[in-house]
């Protein structure tokens, strides 16, 4: 008989090890070895007379096929009754596939899926919320708070993986969220709820169910501190889909994105809007980033965007303070700070503006986050506006990437963006010189440098 033996597994990237180190020897993380309990693997025994090979027996998987006589019905979406969540989905849930929700705690994570489970209920389908974290009354408070409280929706508040598989089997639901996943635990492992190994056994189990079954699930996992789904990479290896729920605690903007997605394209993003009655919808994002904005003010600058394959038209803006001690301060929020710093570098040293030691602070407005290059040109002209003072045309707008010598270079997607400006009614755009010719409403300025577009612009000191 063979006994369990102990070894040591990756919480990062799920490989395994005879003994601990201090480092992952597959992937070198530090401190990510955890001790396990592994059971022997159960050798099936053959069927009377089918020798080793065997046959198909009853139940077994069929052989192999044509893809064209793959049955199509099985990949048919449900469209979950909210617009931006079926944007990202590209069109709703498929039966039989595994989403996994992501987020930090407190973003909004069990709202949404509330309020999905709600909708689906409402459209006929029978769901099933698997609550470990919350207790029942919670769940009524938040679903009564939604609108939520359907007869198709049911409630298990259990933390045990049998239970849930029970559970399932006695009300053969069409979709099943479990919230979350990081908190069902299989007790033959005899190891805390969280582990590497039961989060990897839990998903494992719950996957192939969702395979065997036709039915839809959801998992809901948590954000470690560095941003990254807690838990084991290969966690994120065995779902069909893995959506990422984020934005900042002081904004009501939530952003769902698909960082996995095997059933369509993983480019949409969704916008949603924290708000009392749970999360609603935004239909046009770029006309919420700049409803507040006050016009043509020095050191703002509005510049077409891209989330995926989504225009969003947002504000930037920049100041420039004097310092009275020795080192200056680059401060960006929304920003990535080497690129405010690349940019800072590019207007002294090709530009001819001198910052001397003054403070610099960039700020993208709503709570968005803009790490593409597109936004180097409007980031640019931003600065220069500050630091002479001078405003940018209210109806002006700017997208291209800037090189280190000082260059602007082309950005993907130009049309679309230009046309979301068009339509919010800006009138100019600078682009760069090397962009292909567009007819439109909009006009186009073409400029070859960042220098020459602050000279265009008269923004220099």
């Amino acid at each position: 008989m063979t006994r369990a033996r102990t070894v040591h597994r990756c919480a990062e990237c799920g490989a395994e090890a005879p003994r601990w180190s201090g480092r992952c020897p597959t992937c070198s993380a530090w401190n990510a070895l955890v001790e396990e309990l592994r059971e022997p693997p159960l050798v099936p025994v053959p069927a009377p007379g089918t020798g080793l090979g065997g046959g198909l027996g009853a139940g077994a998987r069929p052989g192999p096929q044509p893809v064209s006589c793959v049955e199509r019905v099985a990949g048919r979406s449900r469209p979950t009754g909210l617009d931006e969540l079926d944007r990202v989905l590209a069109g709703g849930l498929v039966p039989g596939s595994v989403t996994l929700v992501a987020g930090e705690p407190g973003i909004g994570k069990s709202t949404l899926v509330v309020q999905m489970l709600g909708a689906l209920a409402r459209s006929g389908a029978r769901c099933l919320l698997v609550s470990a974290e919350e207790s029942s009354q919670q769940v009524r408070l938040r679903a009564e708070r939604l609108g939520a409280l359907e007869p198709d929706l049911w409630l298990f508040p259990a933390g045990s993986l049998p239970a849930i598989v029970g559970a399932v089997g006695e009300l053969e639901p069409d979709v099943v969220v479990v919230d979350s996943i990081q908190t069902i635990a299989e007790p033959a492992l005899g190891s805390a709820p969280g582990t590497v190994a039961q989060v990897r056994e839990c998903a494992r189990q719950l996957a192939a169910m969702a395979k065997d079954r036709g039915l839809t699930t959801v998992l809901v996992g948590h954000v470690n501190k560095e941003g990254a789904i807690a838990g084991p990479r290969v966690l994120e290896h065995l779902v069909d889909t893995v959506l990422t729920f984020e934005g900042e605690r002081h904004h009501a903007l939530r952003m769902l994105r698909a960082v996995k997605h095997r059933f369509g394209p993983t480019g949409d993003l969704g916008l949603f809007e924290m708000t009392e009655a749970g999360l609603v919808g935004v239909p046009d994002p770029s006309g919420l980033f700049l409803g507040d904005r006050r016009g043509a003010v020095p050191g703002s600058v509005v510049v077409p965007a891209m989330e995926g394959h989504r225009p969003l038209l947002v504000e930037l803006q920049a100041l420039v303070a004097p310092n009275k001690v020795n080192t200056a301060r680059r401060s960006a929020q929304g920003l990535d700070t080497g690129r405010l710093d690349l940019l800072v570098a590019v207007l002294q040293r090709r530009v001819g503006l001198r910052f001397g030691g003054d403070d610099v602070y960039a700020s993208v407005v709503g709570g968005v986050r803009v790490v593409e290059p597109a936004a180097d040109l409007a980031l640019g002209l931003a600065l220069a506006s500050a630091l002479s003072g001078v405003a940018v045309p209210a109806t002006v707008v700017a997208c291209g990437e800037v090189g280190l010598s000082g260059e602007v270079r082309q950005v993907p997607r130009l049309d679309a963006r230009l046309a979301e400006a068009s339509r919010l009614g800006f009138r100019e755009a600078l682009v760069p010189a090397s962009a292909p010719p567009r007819p439109g409403t909009i006009q186009v300025l073409r400029v070859a440098s960042l220098a020459q577009a602050v000279d265009d612009l008269g923004l220099r000191p």
